[in-house]
């Protein structure tokens, strides 16, 4: 920290903007800011204009401290909640983890995390293996060096260069989870934590240079004997730098002594597996665009070339009972915006049309729109007719953000068991309008 002086705290939204003094920042500081993109930085009369993104988290620069906050706040448990659900990864023991989200925001929660499933493989006893060492002795314990026997001794029979394996816990596995841990107490602002950190860390082995266990990360294979490792490895991987749960953290921000985390990408992450589960649950499965004659293209007009138009989620239904007709297809758009409190808007609806036009049946033309809801589960159905009857359905859901993420999928679950039923289910008894007449739409409010 420059000077020792308390830095600054200069907080903002998701979208927000701030005017920051010339003099708060150094060349360094946007150099940082720039790279991490989690903001914008513009020249302005007064200062640097800072313009927040959909990223969230704690910067720390030299003279000032900038907070990126979320516009929908999520508890610190249930955060870690979410990102395990997105990843796939084991949900941890409530009764043992003690993740407060404190000053430094979402910086604090991963260094937690990976303490609690350090401490649970110390709990259960390290993996312990054959590991291969160079040692010089006067006694052979295993395979001679002839070369180096022969190079470096120059003829003393009592010093013996030789290749032996010795039963330590020195693998990879135990290295990856030290170095992580080592790292992670350099960068904590919590003294509490700092001290635990180290602790655990000098029961680790660890690499000379922490960072040397990426390597080793890469070219790791799980088998039955060490497979209890992957959650610690993978919070390891965010600590190290090289990516997290699905790439969700930006590894320049941490270096840079923060966290760094896009909601946009979590909250894909989520409705994406939420999706998937529930059409797995009624004999779905997810497609991708790519398959076949699946998919929506578009032409660039400059190049000549065509590129796809992909939705978030596409899930794909066999046909009915009986029915020689291709498989059904269901758009499910992730959306991390207010819509619980306003309408879906034109653009959004301009693009799920065009999704509902290149994917769906067109006797069942529905996508779905699936946005957080802190204050609770949400429906509402917006119906788009024209002059030719209807052109499509978009089912707006909210999910609870505040809910375990099983049960905040209940919305979603039902509307996938709804679509798979059958076709005649998501048919409307209304008249079509009468011809000639001006395409509208209309929000019909769900149970």
């Amino acid at each position: 920290m420059a000077g020792n002086a308390t830095p600054q705290e200069v907080t903002l939204e998701e979208y927000e903007s701030v005017t920051v003094p010339y003099t708060r920042l150094s060349g360094d500081d946007i150099d940082r800011l720039r790279a991490t993109k989690a903001v914008t930085v513009t020249e302005g009369r007064h200062g640097y204009v800072l313009k927040a993104r959909a990223t969230t988290g704690v910067l720390q620069l030299d003279r000032v401290r900038l907070v990126l906050r979320p516009k929908f706040p999520v508890e610190g448990k249930r955060l870690i909640d979410w990102l395990c659900y997105a990843g796939g990864l084991r949900e941890p023991d409530e009764t043992l983890r003690r993740w407060p989200l404190g000053r430094d925001g979402y910086a604090g929660l991963v260094p937690a995390a990976l303490l609690h499933e350090c401490l649970l493989l110390l709990r259960r006893g390290l993996r312990r293996d054959y590991v291969r060492r160079q040692r010089v002795d006067t006694a052979l314990r295993g395979r001679l060096d002839v070369e180096a026997q022969a190079t470096r001794c120059f003829g003393a029979v009592d010093r013996l260069h030789q290749r032996t394996f010795e039963y330590e816990d020195s693998g990879w596995e135990n290295l990856v989870c030290g170095a992580a841990l080592t790292v992670a107490a350099r960068r904590s602002f919590d003294a509490r934590l700092t001290r635990r950190l180290l602790d655990t860390a000098s029961r680790f082995p660890c690499p000379r240079r922490p960072l040397d266990a990426l390597p080793l990360l890469a070219r790791g294979q799980y088998t039955a004997l060490n497979h209890h490792y992957r959650a610690a490895h993978a919070w390891a991987r965010m600590m190290l730098g090289g990516g997290g749960v699905a790439d969700l953290l930006d590894p320049y921000g941490f270096r840079a002594k923060s966290l760094l985390l896009d909601l946009n990408v979590l909250w894909e992450q989520v409705v994406r597996r939420m999706a998937v589960d529930a059409a797995a649950g009624v004999g779905g499965r997810a497609a991708r665009p790519a398959e076949g004659t699946i998919g929506t293209l578009t032409d660039t007009a400059l190049d000549g070339s065509f590129r796809p138009f992909r939705p978030d989620v596409l899930l794909a239904f066999p046909p009915p009972v009986g029915a020689t007709t291709a498989p059904r297809f269901l758009v499910v758009d992730a959306k991390y915006k207010r819509y619980a409190a306003k309408a879906l808007s034109a653009a959004d609806r301009h693009q799920l049309l065009t999704y509902i036009a290149g994917y769906t049946d067109p006797e069942c033309p529905l996508a779905l729109v699936v946005h957080p809801s802190p204050d609770g589960p949400t429906r509402r159905v917006l119906r788009v007719e024209g002059p030719r009857g209807r052109l499509g359905l978009i089912e707006v859901l909210g999910i609870d953000t505040n809910a375990a993420p099983h049960d905040a999928a209940e919305p979603l679950r039902k509307a996938i068991a709804g679509f798979s039923g059958s076709l005649a289910a998501l048919r409307t008894t209304e008249p079509s309008p009468a011809p000639g007449a001006e395409p509208r739409d209309r929000v019909d409010g769900g149970p």
